[in-house]
């Protein structure tokens, strides 16, 4: 297949590139860049690109898949429809499945039927490829958290990380990791939490969380786990990704962990920079998340941490719940809300329309840096590369209804409203 995408705009974080020009691609390699390209075949396919945007295929760092264990929420091929059509060519999943991603046989399988679905998304669809998927392994067997999984194997199997997605239970088996981890040259993601600081908590400590009386998490339940990490990661030197950053006091950690020249990568959620506790006042339970969402200080700190590099990645950390397990009290409700279809259209709207962010600035978190966390590598919009690219129309308006979303879950908070932005076609 042969398209000529005429007077797009490109934005290419790896190369610092935000530019209108022509895009040639054949047969799924970018054969031309260029100011304008009149050279074609008769059967290239011409497609008026003025005003839409073309970018690195989006990259999520961590997202919960449904299958195995509550294919009611989410299966693989949900997860990779709905990955696809937000704009993703990768997407990673947590092993908290049932059961858990801690066996390479699981691994093999997960993959297999994955790239099944992948070749048969492609041959069905003409706009969307559906993204490689990618698998962290866990780190921990047991619901207790103390026994370690056969780490070797699941790095052997093609893991991309590890990680258990969850707070740790105590300090000794983290230091343990990190030792074992070293010469596996595998990432290794942990979501800092002090367990006896949250409590039963669910919102975020302040004046917001007291006046609509629900639990409340101190910041310090997230700090003081990280601070820990961070003295672990100075004395063996293994690098760490540091999952769900969500107060601005975190920021401020890592920000002179990495300028002490730590080995440290960390990532926020996309709903962090969206939404505070203000937003809670609706007792919308998709809007009960893990960890919580911060106050208003915290998400001017995790946006300035985005800006500045302290805060590497955008994650998804998609979250699909079913009907019954949101129809609770805020309290009793399951944690986490849905994300990769309208992740790049509200960060699109609400952070570069309105000029706090540039295009490069959030393509750059929601791309480049979460390959670069996992160990890997975007390829630059030049020509001779091969096409892993998202096309977005910033200005296609939309309403988010179940009948809209590919996902099989309808947890947001956006549920029901018009929005602004969507990705018209994928190549990978």
């Amino acid at each position: 297949m042969i398209e000529l995408l005429q007077q797009v705009r490109i934005i290419d974080p790896g190369s610092g590139i935000d530019q209108i020009a022509d895009v040639l691609i054949v047969n799924g390699e970018i054969q031309a860049v260029a100011t304008q390209i009149s050279e074609i075949s008769s059967d290239t396919q011409i497609k008026d690109c003025r005003g839409l945007v073309l970018g690195n295929g989006l990259v999520d760092l961590y997202s919960h898949s449904g299958e195995p264990g509550f294919e009611e929420r989410e299966t693989l091929l949900s997860l990779l429809q709905a990955a696809a059509v937000g704009g993703f060519t990768r997407i990673s999943i947590l092993p908290d499945t049932s059961p858990a991603i801690d066996h390479p046989a699981l691994v093999a399988q997960l993959q297999k039927k994955a790239e099944e679905q992948r070749h048969r998304g492609v041959e069905e669809s003409r706009h969307f490829s559906f993204p490689h998927l990618h698998v962290w392994g866990a780190i921990t067997l047991d619901v207790a958290g103390k026994q370690l999984t056969e780490l070797a194997d699941l790095g052997a199997a093609g893991v991309v990380g590890f990680t258990d997605g969850k707070p740790w239970e105590h300090l000794g088996l983290v230091l343990r990791v990190l030792e074992y981890l070293q010469p596996l040259g595998k990432p290794v993601a942990f979501w800092p939490g002090d367990r006896l600081l949250s409590a039963n908590g669910v919102m975020r400590e302040g004046a917001e969380a007291l006046r609509l009386g629900l639990p409340p998490i101190p910041a310090s339940a997230e700090t003081t786990a990280i601070a820990s990490l961070i003295e672990l990661v100075a004395s063996t030197g293994t690098p760490v990704h540091i999952m769900r950053v969500s107060t601005a006091r975190s920021v401020e950690l890592i920000a002179s962990a990495k300028a002490a020249g730590l080995p440290i990568t960390a990532s926020t959620t996309w709903m962090h920079l969206l939404l505070d506790t203000k937003a809670i006042k609706s007792y919308h339970t998709s809007l009960h998340l893990e960890p919580p969402l911060g106050n208003s200080s915290d998400l001017a700190a995790l946006r300035a941490g985005i800006k500045q590099g302290i805060i590497d990645a955008i994650a998804i950390d998609h979250a699909p719940h079913t009907y019954e397990e949101k129809v609770q009290a805020f309290a009793e409700s399951l944690p986490g809300a849905i994300g990769l279809e309208l992740a790049l259209p509200l960060l699109w709207q609400h952070l570069v329309e309105t000029g706090e962010f540039t295009a490069l600035e959030l393509w750059r978190a929601l791309s480049t840096n979460p390959a670069k966390c996992l160990g890997q590598k975007l390829s630059t919009i030049t020509p001779h590369q091969p096409a892993e690219l998202t096309l977005f129309n910033p200005q296609e308006t939309w309403k988010i209804a179940q009948k809209n979303l590919h996902t099989l879950s309808s947890n947001t908070p956006w549920l029901g409203q018009e929005i602004k932005g969507r990705v018209l076609q994928t190549w990978c």
